[in-house]
């Protein structure tokens, strides 16, 4: 199991695998993980080619950074050399795991920074980016102060999560921007519009996020799965009673074309995501090493202009019932504005 296609995360970005390890289920969201598990996953990974790992600061409150950290100490040379991680800050939480907010302003960004740098035990971020938009600080300080790690030396590219256009164009004309990191899937595919055309404008690289919408659509989600409190599935809209229904009516569909192509539902949907454009890359959130082998399977997949066709009409846009968030965490999201 091994994967050498790299992509570029935009004009100014690093070049890196084809596909990304979003880390977040190893710590946080997803309910319970196993620990031994996650590291064998993300040893499995890098072996395996994969060089970009994507974590979040507020991930189990550090506990995601503190894991990453412990698998790169405890991994290869040769395999730790090679990966890059993106880190996503600003989320403020409370010590009951409850959210209050987002804090993008400059001193902020440092301080953020410093303790990231710790819990990975590194001496620089590869590409550092507020996971959501500070609606009190203007996109142009926060991304100068990530600018200044960069000029010291502790980061090395800088990013966006779910922003629009035109915070997009702002962010970039105040620093070079590798990358934006956003929903997109089958079923999340709004980037589409006007989001997707400025970055590609602009040399900026997509970083896809949610390509099997949480394991909605990765062909191993069930109508009858129990899924914990802690589960952040359990309030999700698109997983909630008729809404749950109709999405995996979709899948169902869309597990047809897959079986005819001999594949899995969830490789059929990544390489879906894979043939948007030379500039997006994936992130699997492969928990197990099973799933990362499934997922990593993707890129063995080739999808002609029929398949395509086929995949979207199984799944047309915006075919999925509900909304990716509950409402107050959609009222963060600037891409949706």
């Amino acid at each position: 199991m091994t994967t050498t296609r790299t992509r570029s995360l935009g004009t100014t970005g690093p070049q890196v695998s084809a596909l990304g390890l979003g880390c977040m289920g190893m710590s946080a969201l997803y309910g319970a993980a196993d620990r031994a598990e996650s590291i064998a996953t993300l040893h499995a990974a890098l072996e395996a080619g994969v060089t970009l790992l994507d974590t979040g600061d507020f991930y189990g409150m550090g506990h995601n950074e503190l894991l990453i950290g412990e698998a790169l100490r405890t991994a290869p040379a040769a395999h730790r050399e090679q990966a890059l991680v993106s880190v996503k800050f600003g989320a403020l939480r409370a010590p009951d795991g409850t959210w209050s907010g987002y804090d993008g302003r400059p001193a902020a960004v440092k301080n953020f920074a410093a303790y990231s740098l710790q819990r990975l035990g590194t001496d620089h971020i590869d590409v550092y980016r507020i996971a959501r938009l500070d609606s009190d600080v203007p996109i142009e300080e926060t991304v100068g102060a990530i600018a200044e790690l960069v000029e010291q030396g502790y980061v090395r590219h800088i990013g966006l999560s779910e922003v629009g256009a035109e915070t997009i164009r702002r962010a970039a004309a105040t620093a070079p921007i590798a990358d934006l990191q956003i929903e997109y899937s089958l079923i999340s595919r709004g980037i589409e519009e006007q989001i997707l055309p400025t970055t590609r404008e602009l040399g900026i690289g997509i970083t896809a996020y949610g390509v099997l919408s949480r394991g909605l659509i990765s062909g191993h989600f069930t109508r009858d799965r129990q899924l914990a409190a802690n589960d952040f599935r359990a309030h999700s809209p698109r997983f909630q009673g008729e809404n749950l229904r109709r999405n995996l009516d979709l899948v169902e569909a869309l597990r047809k074309v897959a079986e005819q192509k001999g594949v899995t539902v969830a490789q059929a949907a990544i390489a879906w995501v894979l043939s948007q454009g030379e500039d997006i890359v994936p992130l699997i959130g492969a928990r197990t090493r099973e799933r990362l082998t499934e997922s990593l399977g993707a890129l063995d997949v080739t999808l002609d202009a029929s398949d395509l066709a086929a995949i979207e009409d199984a799944v047309p846009a915006d075919a999925a019932a509900g909304e990716r968030y509950a409402a107050a965490q959609m009222a963060h999201l600037d891409s949706e504005r």
